[in-house]
């Protein structure tokens, strides 16, 4: 979705935000990390952020924001 000409394009806001960072930190696209977290859908949302951690090195932040970002999208529909 392009914004008009005289609008500027909306800001990216929430865990989507830190996307960009995100993939360019961890080398993976986020299509692959929301793979990965929809894999585990039974799993408490602390319990794929500690994975995350612990498996891939990942920060707090990045973590939570991913974990966030596909549990919600379920309900939404969404996807990145």
């Amino acid at each position: 979705m392009t914004s008009p000409p005289d609008q500027p394009t909306p800001k990216v806001q929430g865990p989507a935000s830190y996307f960009p960072s995100i993939e360019k930190k961890y080398g993976r696209p986020i299509s692959e990390w929301l793979a990965l977290i929809a894999a585990r859908p039974e799993e408490p949302h602390m319990k794929t952020v500690e994975w995350l951690k612990a498996e891939y090195r990942m920060g707090h932040g990045h973590a939570n924001a991913l974990v966030g970002y596909s549990r919600g999208s379920r309900s939404r529909g969404g996807s990145w």
